[in-house]
């Protein structure tokens, strides 16, 4: 998964498809005189594999037991399933199964994907042995016998490799974004620590090497030390400058583009209103913090604050808002950036070479976090990090 917090709006964007292809199965399963008993069963089952992608393994176990107890309810009825070629689980059933799976195999660790889909194959042939068969209550009347046993195991064959195999896919592909942005935030670091060597050597060494030149140039000539000392004092002193400079960027009291942030004190509020007051932007600031925020999570959501506002100042065309929570939220502290911006016909001056973010994410998950960006259904563009107390405290 891009990331591990899939809010509702995301799930229903990217899950309404497979909802509506559910619903149509049981629908038309409903308009065939389908067994009004199962209906409960197979609702509760679709819905699962809806929601799945939030919860993947409790959704295999809850599916499981949804067909369980709608098979023991359907026996004691006798009123067979209905909607599918292979006895047992319904066309809206099994493909809700399928989802189920795909998505286990996809994001759950190689032990609960090989569980769960254990459990659901499992329980699938369960179903098969405690329900009623359709072809032999119906079969003489339809002047059909129902599918032989071998076909039945080749077409559940066929269906188990399809789910696998979509799960393992994505899976992969999920695999390959994981690595495509471990290496952006290792090129990042290895640019920020060229940055930094470049720094030293072509400002702190300047100093010190003056200041040594200086010295030496004293003890070989007493006399001039009066004439030199104050150069050393001087050059001391601008040293001391620079280093506290590289200092500042390394705790994280400058972003990249070189526009200060104050450092974080005890008073997180405060330094939050501080950022946004120095962006100049248009801002509609909603806080709800306590006093004991730990220093090292204060320091990050500064600078994820400021972060997001830097963007949303280089890389969006008429903002009229930009909306900034910070808040604690079921022991985390939640920060959220949204603006009602345009994306850019031109590209910002000086380019983006697109860390700001990778950097962003690489802080949040350091921290044990969650971290989603991206263009918001109603236009605009939203940050949001979940960042636990609890692992800085």
């Amino acid at each position: 998964m891009e990331s591990s917090h899939l809010g509702w709006r995301v799930l229903a964007r990217r899950q309404w498809p497979l909802a509506g292809a559910l619903l149509l199965f049981v629908v038309t399963e409903k308009l065939g005189d389908g067994s009004w008993w199962q209906l409960p069963g197979t609702l509760v089952v679709s819905a699962l594999a809806v929601l799945a992608p939030r919860r993947p393994f409790d959704a295999a176990l809850a599916a499981a037991t949804a067909v369980l107890v709608t098979s023991v309810l359907i026996r004691l009825v006798d009123e067979p399933p209905t909607g599918s070629f292979v006895d047992g689980l319904a066309l809206s059933e099994t493909a809700a199964v399928m989802a189920i799976i795909a998505v286990v195999v996809r994001q759950a660790t190689a032990v609960k994907a090989l569980v769960g889909t254990a459990v659901l194959v499992g329980t699938g042939v369960v179903a098969q042995w405690v329900r009623p068969s359709f072809w032999d209550k119906y079969g003489a009347e339809l002047d059909f016998r129902g599918p032989t046993l071998v076909q039945q195991v080749v077409v559940a064959a066929v269906l188990l490799v399809l789910s696998l195999g979509t799960g393992l896919y994505f899976r992969a592909r999920d695999r390959e974004r994981a690595t495509l942005v471990r290496s952006e935030v290792t090129a990042a670091q290895h640019a920020e620590r060229i940055a930094l060597a470049r720094e030293l050597h072509d400002v702190v060494a300047h100093y010190v090497t003056a200041i040594v030149v200086h010295a030496q140039a004293a003890q070989a000539v007493p006399a001039a030390a009066q004439e030199v000392l104050p150069i050393i004092a001087q050059s001391g002193n601008e040293a001391l400058t620079a280093m506290r400079r590289l200092v500042g960027t390394l705790r994280e009291a400058e972003d990249g583009a070189g526009t200060g942030a104050p450092a974080a004190t005890s008073d997180l509020a405060d330094d939050v209103r501080k950022v946004v007051a120095q962006s100049g932007q248009p801002v509609r600031l909603s806080l709800d913090l306590p006093s004991d925020v730990p220093p090292s999570l204060a320091r990050s959501v500064l600078r994820l604050v400021q972060e997001s506002l830097t963007n949303a100042r280089k890389h969006a065309e008429g903002v009229s808002a930009v909306d900034v929570s910070v808040a604690v939220v079921a022991d985390a502290v939640l920060v959220v950036v949204s603006d009602d911006g345009r994306a850019p016909k031109a590209a910002p001056v000086g380019g983006s070479g697109g860390f700001g973010l990778v950097g962003m994410r690489e802080r949040v998950e350091l921290l044990g976090g969650t971290f989603t960006a991206g263009r918001r259904d109603t236009g605009g563009w939203q940050v949001r990090a979940e960042l636990p107390l609890a692992e800085t405290r």
